[in-house]
């Protein structure tokens, strides 16, 4: 006779833990399942008031756009306004109206529907700190309590994994076991079943307790509003990846591929990645850009400033070091080296070597040594030429690359000369064209020639799809309102003073004396400028209203004595004033201290060393304090500020004084800017120079010395210049 190994009690705790794991399963399982549905409805519920808030806005001569037939006129003396208003009105009451009739009611309502749909279709949400809506609270509570218990529902799903299969019938043939007299009459060969399935169940719960992953399925809690925003102000990035993830339509980026051919687009999506060791969550444009990278091999990334150029050349570099892959170079400017040491080693495993500075040809030779990822500048590049020819280096990333346009300069020969070294290169810059297009097709020539060769030739406005077309193989750009749609609003403000008497003297004294870049800081020259100009007394009106709405403020200014008044301005509440002479340790320094600082802290920066390579996420106050020369230069710095990781708008003041060269300025930039975005933005051949050049200069500086002695009598220039 066969002997019972197991007592009924033996069955009842096996069976109580395989459905207490079961149990855990399944409630992890509903658990996330209601919490997608609750982050989709949230969406749903913005949607709906976005939507017919937009379509309050649109008149109602848009249904008779496609040439409907429809009687505006009749519909507007019934006071139906907007595509809203038809929304609303039923069709009966639309029938009713006199002179309107049941067809064209039909009609109204079909084209106002179509209008509605594609409305609500493609409307793009916006989440931000300064906007805590109810309907908002409620979806970022819903994303934050989805994002806090998702490691709990990924266990849930992984002990399901573990769990054995057919439990029940196992317990089934199990139970025949359950009583002294049940198992006498069993029949020997159920009993050997018995057995064989209790030892395997036995074996397949082996180190599986359910109990305090239940305890924890059982205590999930909705998230309070105040957690939910903080939890969103400190990981933004997680909650879009959410949301990108469950409701595309109303987050992610228009199209996948941003403009690449069928042929690359699909090698690309085929490209597996291993980001094992990265330390950060990608956002899903970012996961392309490391795809292209890896699968392109050499190419210009020309990502708009703040769309994270760096983590995705990070996280090449990671997947990279996970297929054996072991010497890195970064080459950028001396400014940000600091930044880039630091973002590897906080957000990645990878070891990293700064090679600038004291003893720098020894850290080469430890890096040539140990491999992992070496950091340094375009003017120490002379240390890494001694390499032996059969060195090899796994990836080469230029950052900034458009300081290498210029072939003929020692630092671009050098960039190159070290690039013969490595099969994959990878350039960045947010700004690859500054003055024409030569200049980028020389960059992509630097990477694959024959591409850029292809490229020459077409470079005309007209052909700009064709020529997109041409470069796709090596050039990869997109820009934010592409791949950012949810980020905050980004204002700008020109802000027009009128000049103090003071302001005036000065500025009638510098125009006459001829010096451009004295004519340029208008109101920051009096002598008694912190009572006597007018854009200082705005300057501290805007610091009192940030400060108030708990903001950090950046000012930014071409001129070291403006930013030193800046900093008296300001006292203590100025942290820091970053230019070209602030070493890189000593710059982050500074960052660090005012991401550290109070709300109405000030950080001052001179725009062409503070403006590129820099996050500031921290401040969402931007001020700068006279007209720059050229469009991009003003753009970089705003996306210090303005870039992915922002959860505040961030609002722009531009200092500017009615009545003198600066609004002359201000018109020949605006002209700048919109041939850059065509330019750069749609690499459209334009050859036109993107910066106020010499000639420019001198005829706008002469049309003002022409001004001023056309509205000044030559008795008052006396009085004032004497």
């Amino acid at each position: 006779m066969i002997k019972r190994e197991f007592t009924n009690t033996d069955i009842q705790i096996l069976a109580s833990r395989i459905n207490l794991a079961e149990w855990t399963v399944k409630e992890g399982e509903r658990i996330d399942s209601t919490m997608q549905r609750t982050v989709i409805d949230s969406v749903r519920l913005i949607v709906d008031k976005e939507y017919l808030e937009v379509l309050k806005t649109i008149p109602i001569e848009e249904i008779n756009a496609d040439k409907a037939g429809i009687r505006i006129g009749v519909l507007k003396d019934n006071g139906i306004n907007t595509v809203y208003d038809v929304l609303k009105t039923d069709t009966a009451r639309l029938s009713a109206i006199y002179g309107f009739g049941p067809n064209m009611a039909v009609r109204a309502k079909a084209v106002t529907q179509r209008i509605a749909n594609d409305i609500k279709k493609n409307v793009k949400i916006r989440l931000s700190t300064d906007n805590k809506t109810i309907e908002h609270t409620n979806l970022v509570k819903s994303v934050s309590s989805y994002l806090r218990t998702s490691d709990c529902i990924d266990r849930c799903r992984q002990l399901g994994e573990r769990l054995p299969q057919g439990a029940d019938t196992e317990l089934k043939k199990i139970r025949r076991g359950s009583s002294g007299i049940r198992w006498f009459f069993t029949i020997q060969t159920k009993k050997l079943e018995a057995i064989d399935s209790y030892n395997r169940l036995l074996g397949q719960m082996a180190g599986i307790d359910a109990a305090p992953l239940a305890n924890e399925v059982r205590n999930i809690r909705e998230v309070s509003a105040d957690a939910a925003w903080d939890d969103f102000s400190v990981n933004s990035v997680a909650f879009f990846n959410v949301l990108e993830k469950l409701v595309p339509e109303h987050f992610s980026s228009t199209t996948d591929g941003y403009g690449l051919s069928t042929e690359i687009l699909a090698d690309v999506e085929g490209t597996e990645l291993d980001l094992q060791g990265l330390k950060c969550t990608l956002r899903g444009y970012q996961v392309w850009g490391v795809k292209y990278i890896l699968r392109q091999r050499k190419v210009l990334l020309g990502d708009e400033m703040g769309l994270g150029k760096t983590i995705q050349a990070l996280a090449a570099m990671v997947h990279l070091r996970n297929h054996e892959e072991t010497h890195f170079l970064v080459i950028c400017p001396a400014s940000v080296i600091t930044n880039w040491c630091r973002e590897i080693e906080a957000k990645s495993d990878l070891n990293v070597i700064k090679i600038h500075g004291t003893f720098k040809d020894d850290r080469f030779d430890i890096w040539k040594t140990n491999g992992g990822v070496a950091v340094t500048n375009y003017e120490s590049l002379s240390w890494l030429m001694n390499m032996e020819e059969s060195f090899r280096i796994s990836m080469v990333i230029v950052d900034e690359a458009h300081y290498v346009k210029n072939a003929a300069a020692k630092r671009s020969r050098n960039v190159m000369q070290i690039c013969d070294h490595t099969d994959r290169i990878l350039f960045m810059t947010g700004t690859p064209i500054e003055n024409n297009v030569t200049e980028m097709v020389r960059l992509l020539g630097y990477l694959q020639p024959d591409v850029a060769e292809k490229a020459k030739g077409v470079s005309t406005s007209a052909y700009a799809d064709y020529f997109k077309e041409r470069i796709s193989p090596v050039y990869y750009r997109r820009k934010r309102e592409d791949v950012l749609a949810e980020l905050p609003e980004l204002i700008q403000i020109q802000e027009w003073c009128d000049m103090t008497g003071e302001d005036e003297a000065q500025y009638v004294r510098d125009v006459v004396g001829g010096n451009f870049m004295e004519v340029r800081r208008v109101s920051w020259r009096n002598t008694d400028y912190m009572n006597t100009s007018s854009k200082v007394q705005r300057l501290r009106e805007i610091a009192g209203l940030a400060t108030g709405d708990g903001r950090k403020i950046l000012i930014f200014s071409f001129f070291l004595d403006t930013l030193e008044k800046v900093a008296a301005i300001f006292g203590p509440m100025c942290v820091g004033v970053i230019n070209g002479s602030v070493p890189p340790n000593r710059r982050q320094e500074i960052i660090d201290s005012f991401d550290a600082a109070p709300p109405g802290s000030v950080l001052a920066a001179q725009i062409q060393s503070g403006g590129t390579g820099l996050n500031i996420q921290t401040a969402s106050v931007v001020i700068i304090c006279e007209p720059q020369y050229k469009p991009s230069t003003e753009n970089q710095a705003i996306s210090r500020a303005y870039r992915m990781g922002q959860t505040r708008n961030v609002i722009v003041h531009r200092l500017l004084c009615t009545n003198t060269i600066e609004e002359r300025i201000m018109q020949i930039l605006y002209d700048k800017q919109e041939e850059f975005n065509t330019f750069a933005d749609e690499s459209s051949a334009a050859r036109q120079d993107m910066e106020l050049d010499n000639n420019t200069i001198n005829r706008v500086m002469e049309d003002e010395i022409r001004r001023i002695r056309e509205k000044y009598t030559e008795d008052q220039i006396k009085m004032l210049t004497g």
